[in-house]
């Protein structure tokens, strides 16, 4: 059965949304057209405007021979209503995106079906960079959630290029009639409403009609292949050692700590202490196996130690990895390295895809997965060459019973007593408890299936015992001495169940986010693990292992001397404009000086001014030898100064006399008012023969830029 999955965003609509197949696809929009007209007042024209614009817009159809492939759509709904804009330099509108292909991504960052969804939309990002422009719409189901700064978080370490709006009030999620996460939505380059589809894996469907739209307004002259920039909440982000670190495994025997450094894909291994012992991995985003230099992950996760053979949940890469510590090598254990689209209850290790594996733990030979993409535990027999669904039907819910009856929502934390596993069930906010027997049940110990329905928005930060206690989204436990320790994850606390009784009390964090020590604080803690009668606590987004004493409570902040942060890996940006033409200028005879002083008009479409938040940068290179100007002030990029429409720049002469051939290149942003949130972005070129001399009158060389 193919997977097409996706969470309801309402708690009334609490049945799992039904799979949407790609073939459906224009039939869903058609249907949604039939019933909704989704023009708003403010973009309607007046009556005589709009027998102009079907006049016109039949002369156009004459010239236009490829088809539309989405005729006769209403206007798409504003973009006001939301309360911050991220990722970019200011608010976004529908008027901002007219002449691009728009993909509106409501999400919600607890889902773990809309981060399946991201490598997707990176995907056509990368493919189509000057025709399409992605919007992420944050749409959210938790209290935490709504906060702009959790977002602004949960931005960087999906390492998400695209703009965001926080839409905390639900106002776009109404207007664009979302019901379900991730919802994806098209929108044309005249700003119509194409339609809507929920769940996962539509890429190639998307891609198939977005060539189509490019084709059809190529033709039409609507596409507008300008590039635009983006201002990234990673830029104003330092580096730091750990970069979100998600789970911690602390080896008291051994005297040993590791650490899974999430966004810097790599397994960091220090001391109980914090001595830094190893790295294994080489911080790219990659799959590859062999010495802990040459090995990579993508976001590794959970982890479990067998002898000296280190498990490694490696989340991104839908992959198991084994690390051997006593030859420092990384292989893989099983996956195919691309997620699973497809349900199945068992394979070989190697020819069984993944989905999303999060924790592991090991019992009595058997490592048992929390695969938190398919909503279950999945298990494989150390001795054995195969891998298979152990708990939880695969549907998301908070449901007790026998193995093949429960469901989960999103296992992500798991950890056992050698009889039962206990499992941080993140989207239903519960902690349940699996028998390791085949013939085994499932029971909830904190939680929501006692309940008849909205067992998925059911969560809180509430103390007490059994079904009066309430979580926020935990994410990671650890056991000792019959109490369960807790990552609340979206409460900002550490919780304690105490597993005979069921009573669960906040024991440290102060339920708001923060980076204190005294009290605790903590900002969406992960993993948690003990040894040694300390906690380990993985401080996801503060970027910081805490340790907790057991008796006191006391918390300090783990030290790990010489851990540096790996070379970012991200893809390097190239000119859109590298290879096209170069302006040809009359030779230019200018006033010998100690400079050579260029002067820079843009001429840019109404209502635009130069990015006020990015600096004009230019670069001149020499044709041949010359002497005018020395080679260290060549070949580089350097800044100019600038105003709202113009730039100057001057690069120091090496001589008074004498002639050259130079080529300069100038790269700009411009926005709407200057400060707007979608920036085009423009490289152009001139190339200048030029002379000095005495009795010049010319000072300087002026260049004029069109921008459209």
């Amino acid at each position: 059965m193919s997977i097409r999955a996706c969470c309801p965003h309402f708690p009334e609509k609490l049945t799992a949304c039904s799979a949407v197949r790609i073939a459906g696809f224009i039939t869903v929009f058609a249907i949604v057209f039939a019933q909704t007209d989704y023009s708003f007042a403010q973009d309607k024209k007046s009556g005589d405007e709009d027998k102009k614009q079907k006049s016109s817009k039949a002369d156009v159809e004459k010239t236009v021979e490829v088809e539309n492939p989405f005729p006769d759509r209403p206007n798409a709904p504003s973009l006001a209503g939301g309360t911050a804009w991220l990722n970019t330099s200011g608010e976004i509108t529908m008027r901002d995106l007219r002449g691009k292909i728009v993909i509106f991504d409501f999400w919600t960052y607890c889902c773990i079906n809309c981060m399946h969804v991201l490598p997707d939309l990176k995907f056509l990002e990368r493919k189509y960079p000057n025709e399409l422009v992605v919007i992420g719409v944050h749409s959210p189901k938790f209290d935490e959630e709504h906060e702009t700064e959790s977002i602004r978080q949960a931005i960087m370490r999906y390492e998400i290029e695209h703009p965001v709006v926080n839409d905390a009030n639900k106002i776009l999620s109404r207007n664009f009639r979302m019901s379900s996460w991730p919802t994806l939505v098209l929108v044309d380059p005249e700003g119509k409403y194409c339609g809507q589809i929920s769940g996962e894996g539509h890429r190639d469907f998307f891609d198939q009609l977005i060539g189509k739209l490019i084709a059809y307004h190529k033709a039409k002259g609507t596409l507008d292949e300008t590039p635009v920039r983006f201002k990234l909440e990673r830029e104003r982000r330092e580096p730091t050692p750990l970069k979100y670190p998600g789970k911690i495994l602390a080896d008291e025997s051994g005297n040993r700590l590791f650490i899974s450094d999430s966004n810097h894909n790599r397994i960091v291994i220090t001391t109980l202490d914090g001595q830094l012992l190893d790295v294994i991995g080489n911080g790219k985003f990659a799959a590859n196996d062999g010495n802990y230099s040459e090995a990579s992950f993508d976001r590794p996760q959970g982890m479990e130690l067998v002898g000296d053979t280190l498990y490694v949940a490696d989340t991104e890469n839908h992959l198991l990895r084994s690390v051997n510590l006593k030859s420092k090598t990384v292989s893989t254990l099983a996956g195919t390295g691309k997620q699973a689209r497809f349900r199945r209850s068992r394979g070989k290790l190697r020819e069984m895809a993944l989905n999303s594996p999060w924790a592991i733990e090991h019992v009595d030979g058997t490592l048992f997965i929390a695969m938190a993409g398919p909503h279950q535990i999945w298990s494989h027999d150390l001795k054995s060459q195969t891998i298979q669904v152990f708990s939880g039907s695969g549907h998301e819910d908070i449901i007790d019973g026998a193995h093949d009856e429960a469901a989960l929502a999103q296992p992500s934390g798991i950890i056992s007593d050698g009889n039962f596993l206990y499992i941080a069930d993140s989207e239903g906010s519960s902690i349940r408890k699996i028998s390791v027997k085949p013939d085994g049940r499932v029971s909830t110990v904190i939680g929501t299936a006692h309940l008849r329905n909205g067992r998925l928005f059911s969560f809180g930060d509430r103390d007490g015992v059994g079904t009066e206690a309430q979580l926020q989204h935990p994410l990671g436990v650890a056991l000792h001495e019959g109490v369960l320790y807790v990552a609340d994850s979206y409460n900002q606390k550490i919780k304690k169940i105490n597993l005979k009784t069921r009573e669960c009390t906040s024991w440290l964090g102060t339920g708001k986010r923060g980076t204190k020590l005294d009290p605790a604080e903590f900002s969406e803690p992960e993993g948690v693990s003990i040894a040694a009668g300390k906690l380990y606590i993985a401080d996801t987004n503060n970027h910081r292992i805490c340790v907790a004493d057991l008796k006191t409570g006391q918390v300090v902040a783990l030290r790990i001397d010489g851990l540096k942060p790996p070379k970012p890996d991200y893809p390097v940006v190239t000119d859109p404009d590298s290879g096209k033409k170069v302006n040809e200028v009359a030779p230019q005879v200018v006033l010998a000086s100690s400079d050579l002083t260029f002067r820079l008009t843009f001429n840019l479409p109404d209502g635009f001014k130069l990015n006020s938040l990015a600096s004009v940068r230019f670069k001149i290179t020499a044709a041949g030898d010359q002497e005018l100007i020395a080679a260290e002030h060549l070949d580089k990029r350097q800044k100019a100064t600038s105003d709202e429409s113009s730039a100057t720049f001057s690069v120091p002469l090496a001589k008074k006399s004498g002639k050259a051939v130079l080529q300069v290149a100038v790269s700009y942003s411009y926005c709407r008012a200057g400060v707007g949130g979608v920036c085009k972005f423009k490289t152009e070129r001139w190339k200048i023969p030029v002379e000095l001399a005495a009795d010049s009158k010319r000072k300087s060389i002026s260049l004029t830029s069109k921008a459209k």
